[in-house]
């Protein structure tokens, strides 16, 4: 596969998921991604391609196959970012069962086109990685009759070898997506993520160690509140909390406080269990649940389904419990004497003009670990 530097053409969601339908293509199943945002928005509101939200890729992956099994034509959409977590169910389900899948996989970190430093290095073998796993794979093209016929011919290779076939999405195929307008009027609205991180910041000290999800936390974190003793987690969805257990672990006299997301949260349930386990006396896991992957378009996520606070007491944290006001979210900060597991429903909503971290991932790092190096002041 070429790689391309100049911009490709709008291909309109509509007429993308109308090449889907022609074909009996669905469910589309799988994890958002800017790149894909307008296309999943238009499934979302009712387009006749359906779509389910998977918490991480390796299941969107899973779920494609046992729907191919039972006789749909599933497609599995994930960011680049997120192949990683589909290498084992693409390499020992999917090709073990010899069932076939077809991929749509955005190209963050594409050689040519500036990106966050997270998608770096993803974005320069994301091709490769591909080729390593077997996978055919080209661009997705913008022009709607090209589509089809490149759809036809993945088609065919899906049905003749048994093995996937991936469309790679450059940046700009689709229309940039309009973010999902606030409900109107303020009474009794949650409050907004920066409220809260507000609340946290002020109440503690620079003993206490703050672990930001990636996203439009981690960004809102180091735009008003940076600190030495601040991690920001970029990329690397879902990981947060098994840092912060890591650090809590590592560093006893401090206390670590993991600013997750619900999206992030419901990716790597399993790190939840995990910190039940060992119940780290020193550690505090806050989720800001907003109900949306905010920062790639505001896709709906299962937050809603799921008893959070109810899986973290079953998962063995020592408190777990809801706060809905920054002030009583400080509170329970202040006042954890065990591992504890903090609910808090938030409001999506951030500044428009905010800006990435203006300090670099390995340099957060580093001046994190002489942070924990130095004395605890009383």
């Amino acid at each position: 596969m070429t790689t391309l530097v100049d911009a490709p053409a709008v291909l309109e969601a509509d007429a993308f998921l109308d090449v889907l339908a022609a074909r009996g293509l669905g469910p589309v199943v799988g994890v958002p991604c800017s790149f894909l945002a307008p296309a999943i928005r238009r499934m979302e509101d009712g387009a006749d391609v359906e779509y389910l939200a998977a918490a991480n890729e390796g299941e969107a992956v899973a779920i494609a196959v046992g729907a191919r099994l039972g006789g749909r034509r599933p497609v599995v959409v994930m960011q680049n970012s997120g192949l990683g977590n589909a290498v084992n169910p693409l390499t020992s389900l999917a090709s073990t069962l010899e069932v076939p899948v077809l991929l749509l996989v955005t190209w963050r970190g594409e050689p040519g086109f500036p990106d966050e430093p997270q998608h770096r290095l993803m974005g320069e073998i994301t091709p490769d990685l591909l080729d390593a796993m077997g996978v055919r794979h080209e661009i997705l093209p913008s022009d709607p009759v090209v589509l089809g016929e490149r759809v036809d011919e993945a088609l065919r290779h899906l049905d003749a070898t048994g093995r996937p076939f991936a469309f790679v999405v450059r940046k700009g195929t689709f229309e940039k997506a309009v973010p999902r307008p606030p409900a109107d009027g303020d009474a009794g609205r949650p409050p907004l993520r920066a409220e809260v991180l507000g609340a946290v910041v002020d109440a503690v000290g620079p003993e206490t160690v703050l672990v930001a999800t990636t996203g439009y936390t981690a960004r809102e974190l180091a735009a008003g509140w940076d600190r030495p003793e601040n991690l920001y987690v970029v990329g690397s969805m879902g990981c947060a909390s098994s840092v912060a257990l890591g650090l809590a672990t590592a560093a006893p006299d401090r206390r670590v406080v993991v600013l997750d997301g619900d999206g992030a949260a419901l990716m790597r349930l399993e790190a939840l269990a995990t910190i039940g386990a060992v119940q780290p006396p020193n550690l505090v896991h806050l989720v800001l649940d907003n109900g949306s992957y905010e920062s790639t378009g505001g896709q709906r996520t299962s937050s809603a389904h799921v008893d959070l606070v109810g899986v973290a007491r079953a998962c063995g944290y020592g408190d777990a419990r809801s706060a809905t006001t920054p002030a009583a979210v400080a509170e329970a900060v202040l006042g954890a004497t065990g591992t504890t597991f903090v609910h808090v429903p938030v409001s999506p909503g951030t500044d428009p003009d905010l800006p990435r971290p203006s300090v670099q991932p390995p340099d957060a790092a580093r001046r994190l670990t002489a942070a924990l190096a130095s004395e605890v002041l009383p």
